[in-house]
């Protein structure tokens, strides 16, 4: 019978370790709704998260979205900032590591013109091609919230 109950506790404490995970949560495209506007996310390449130290997630349809809703944050502090890779729809890394494009010739949901990418030589290459400014994370912010 200890036997039994020592496996039981196992068991609740993975279930409690995995509940209490501060990782991102994949966004349900054409069902999710974005935490600053409230469209549907539906654009695979400018989508955004957040995740707070305390776990929650906000999903975004757009970085500017998230980029806004930042702006006058007072809920619970983030631990994570993520944005979508332009050249890999879907794929979401940290705000921090991105390189930013605003190019009107790539339009994003709300009409900031702003892609993320991961690889500052795709940036470098898309820019080539749509035109546009690149931007650090600390500089884009700087930008969005004048």
């Amino acid at each position: 019978m200890k036997f039994v109950q020592y496996i039981f506790s196992i068991l609740v404490f993975i279930v409690f370790v995995s509940a209490c995970s501060n990782g991102p949560q994949p966004i349900s495209y054409s069902q999710d709704a974005c935490d600053f506007c409230r469209m549907t996310i539906v654009d695979k390449q400018h989508a955004a998260q957040l995740v707070t130290e305390k776990g929650r997630n906000y999903k975004y349809d757009a970085i500017e979205c998230m980029v806004h809703d930042l702006k006058n944050w007072d809920r619970p502090p983030v631990d994570l900032m993520l944005v979508t890779d332009y050249a890999n729809p879907g794929k979401l890394f940290k705000a921090e590591n991105a390189s930013f494009l605003i190019s009107k010739n790539i339009p994003s949901p709300m009409g900031a013109f702003l892609s993320a990418f991961e690889n500052t030589a795709e940036v470098t290459q898309t820019q080539k091609k749509f035109g546009g400014e690149i931007y650090t994370w600390a500089e884009l912010r700087g930008k969005l919230n004048d």
